[in-house]
């Protein structure tokens, strides 16, 4: 993935799109760590994202069904205290009990290395950690939805 890219570029590149990505920013659980969450928020906001902020102690009920409620194409989950392996699995599975499988799943938190295979096998892809370049991350979620959402095969940027 290329970094240095500016935001001004990937704002051009989500403005070009036929469909305006909108995400669910979500803390689930007792996690109140919520700084980076903050920075992520403006950032997809400044390049031309719609999103939505479940607030700290999000309960995954509450994830799913305002994702539902507010037809996002994207979930944002961030775990910073180590329960994202109980979390992310359980908002894919909540999903698919409600029937919204089209839903995109990304995360990012502390996560260890050896736990991001096996959340990438269950749906939830990006799993970035602290430090990760805003490049990296927006890029990620601009090919998922290119991809997946809008089934788009030739979108070259």
């Amino acid at each position: 993935m290329e970094v240095g890219k500016s935001l001004i570029y990937y704002r051009e590149i989500v403005n070009s799109l036929p469909k305006k990505i909108k995400i669910l920013v979500a803390k689930p659980g007792l996690d109140a760590h919520d700084r980076g969450v903050h920075v992520l928020i403006r950032v997809f906001r400044d390049v031309g994202m719609e999103v939505i902020y479940s607030g700290i102690l999000a309960s995954v009920d509450q994830i799913v069904q305002t994702a539902i409620d507010e037809d996002v194409d994207i979930i944002a989950l961030s775990s910073m205290n180590g329960a994202h392996m109980v979390h992310f699995p359980a908002v894919i599975e909540k999903l698919k009990s409600k029937g919204a499988t089209d839903i995109l799943v990304i995360g990012g938190g502390i996560i260890p290395e050896e736990d991001k295979p096996k959340l990438e096998a269950i749906g939830v892809t990006g799993n970035f950690n602290p430090g990760t370049p805003l490049e990296v991350i927006i890029r990620h979620i601009i090919e998922r939805f290119v991809k997946e959402k809008l089934k788009l095969k030739d979108f070259n940027f």
